[in-house]
């Protein structure tokens, strides 16, 4: 099997770590958590994750273990999926403060290079988009600039 690395970018309207703390928190709409059908996070260096979300009638489980957490500039875990073919792939994110908004780049090495593990790229790039959207939300609701 071929595998290939994936990388979404996005300029998000917060703080590093707002969405730093966002990302590791399952509560938190726009996190890639929120809304799932089960959540189980322990959001530490070698802590685990599980967590299934419904996508087109049916139940997808993922899993994974955060490798580095280095706040507010960098997240990493594993990710395995049914889309992953059951392989140990790594998802490693980067914020870079640019004033008042963050540069987020999303980097998902280790993904095979199939049509399910391409299809990473979308859904990493609706999360982003879904991350900037509720992180936007808040700051017009709170009157923040």
């Amino acid at each position: 099997m071929n595998f290939t690395d994936i990388t979404v970018a996005r300029t998000i309207p917060a703080p590093a770590e707002k969405i730093f703390d966002v990302w590791i928190d399952p509560k938190s709409p726009g996190g890639p958590w929120f809304g799932a059908e089960r959540v189980i996070l322990n959001p530490v260096v070698d802590g685990l994750f599980y967590f299934a979300f419904k996508h087109e009638g049916r139940i997808w489980p993922h899993y994974g273990r955060f490798t580095k957490m280095d706040r507010p500039r960098l997240l990493e875990h594993t990710w395995m999926s049914e889309a992953t073919k059951g392989a140990e792939s790594i998802v490693t994110i980067t914020l870079e403060p640019r004033g008042e908004q963050t540069g987020v780049t999303l980097r998902h090495s280790g993904v095979p290079d199939d049509e399910l593990g391409l299809q990473h790229k979308e859904g990493w790039t609706w999360i982003l988009s879904a991350l900037a959207d509720a992180l936007a939300s808040r700051r017009s609701a709170t009157g923040q600039t």
